[in-house]
């Protein structure tokens, strides 16, 4: 099969972005931003995806969509919405990191993580390392939120992160993220490196678009 059949074939099978599927519009404005920064949070402990994503819809739908809101919640409402997502055994600790964190946007971006953005001063590394600042997000966290954000910062593209270029290099397709950035237009990164991680995360997912 050729790249860019088996590229075509990502984007349409697996090509949703993690925001899309949480409800997120994303918008280069503070409540979309700030939505995205949450389901960061979720995503980065080992738990499953949809039980994360669900868990980002319910905090959503419970009204915390701004730093603001989320700071000022009660600790026990935020454990009731995880709970109702089935976001079990890191419910307490998560409500408690979701606060800390909202304070930190609050205090250190203003409510505003479009001044995160300028701060990084345009290098990927600087925004990874101070993403990693807010409470329960590691590296791997900040990845998720670098891929997803290309999608309205584009200062960023082309972001593949090990794990997306790891899953390209086992389809045959360039594993580089400038290779990668090559196969698909600048405002499909995002789509393209959903689809990779997506199927780095599926069983046989790999071998069925090998064999297609």
């Amino acid at each position: 099969m050729s790249v860019d059949t088996i590229t075509s074939r990502l984007l349409a099978e697996h090509g949703r972005t993690y925001a899309e599927e949480a409800g997120i519009t994303l918008r280069d404005k503070p409540s979309p931003l700030y939505r995205l920064l949450v389901m960061t949070v979720l995503c980065s402990i080992r738990i499953s995806a949809e039980t994360a994503i669900g868990a980002a819809r319910e905090l959503s739908a419970a009204g915390y969509r701004t730093p603001r809101a989320m700071a000022d919640s009660r600790w026990q409402d935020r454990v009731d919405a995880l709970g109702r997502a089935h976001y079990v055994r890191y419910d307490e600790s998560t409500a408690t990191a979701l606060g800390e964190g909202a304070q930190l946007v609050l205090d250190r971006w203003h409510g505003d993580l479009r001044r995160l953005g300028d701060e990084a001063d345009g290098d990927p590394d600087a925004l990874r390392e101070l993403l990693q600042e807010v409470p329960r997000i590691g590296p791997v966290g900040a990845d998720i939120f670098c891929r997803e954000v290309q999608t309205v910062w584009p200062w960023l593209r082309p972001f593949f992160d090990e794990r997306a270029c790891a899953a390209a290099a086992d389809l045959g397709l360039p594993h580089t993220p400038g290779g990668l950035g090559g196969l698909v237009p600048p405002d499909e990164h995002a789509r393209l490196a959903a689809a990779l991680v997506r199927v780095s995360l599926s069983k046989g997912a790999t071998a069925e678009l090998r064999a297609a």
